[in-house]
């Protein structure tokens, strides 16, 4: 059997694992896993991933959840350019360094704004509260704040002159909430263009690609049947976790 890949390319890291496979050439199945449509409950897939999250790989016999895993994962197996995951000890710390940090800080912030104007509203049909928007609004700004500071500095990329695991892991992301109509780096003309050479450096197509389903959010928020017991246990799943 070879290489399969469960994803939902509505969520970060599953676009993440994606565009580094497509752009490192390495072959695999996609598995469609709808998570608005509650599968990754389902029990086929269960037995892949106890866990039930995606992005989850199988290759063979093993199976792998958690996005970064997967990616160092593919990084070492496939033996992709060694910009990615460094061998350099000290590089590669830079790059795990970033990957620690953005769980609790980037990635929880910028979805918590995706979730605050997108998902949740039309699930619960209540607006989120203005306070509670400028909180999270004010959150983000203070992670980006640091992200510029100690992570990029005057620098190109996150770990120097090229492209890693990091920067894409990064930009992911930040491109959450710009799938509600709201651009977290207005204003941070650094991130902009930062955020430009990560786009060239993965190929301005391929990373189109895979963000043309989370820039028509709205779209498929729109057609949810918000009344089904899989739909009203997903909100207050999330209301639980986006306080």
């Amino acid at each position: 059997m070879g290489l399969e890949l469960y994803l939902d390319l509505h969520s970060q890291p599953c676009r993440a694992v994606y565009i580094f496979a497509k752009k490192n050439n390495i072959a695999f199945e996609f598995k469609l896993i709808n998570l608005l449509a509650g599968e990754q409950f389902n029990e086929e897939f269960v037995k892949v991933n106890p866990l039930r999250l995606v992005p989850t790989i199988k290759d063979g016999d093993f199976a792998l959840g958690e996005s970064v895993a997967i990616l160092k994962y593919l990084a070492s197996k496939y033996q992709t350019p060694d910009h990615w995951y460094p061998a350099d000890l000290q590089k590669r710390a830079r790059v795990d360094e970033y990957l620690s940090w953005q769980q609790t800080t980037i990635r929880s912030r910028a979805s918590r704004i995706f979730m605050f104007r997108g998902l949740l509203p039309a699930l619960t049909g209540q607006p989120i509260p203005k306070d509670r928007m400028d909180e999270a609004l004010e959150d983000l700004q203070k992670s980006l704040q640091t992200f510029e500071e100690k992570f990029l500095q005057d620098k190109p990329y996150i770990v120097g002159q090229e492209v890693s695991l990091a920067d894409l892991v990064a930009l992911v992301e930040l491109m959450q909430p710009l799938g509600t109509g709201l651009d977290p780096l207005e204003g941070r003309p650094k991130l902009v263009a930062w955020r430009e050479r990560v786009k060239g450096a993965v190929g301005k197509e391929l990373f189109d690609e895979a963000h043309e389903v989370i820039m028509k959010v709205k779209d498929s928020i729109s057609t949810l049947d918000t009344k089904t017991p899989t739909m009203q246990q997903l909100a207050k799943n999330l209301q639980k976790a986006f306080r």
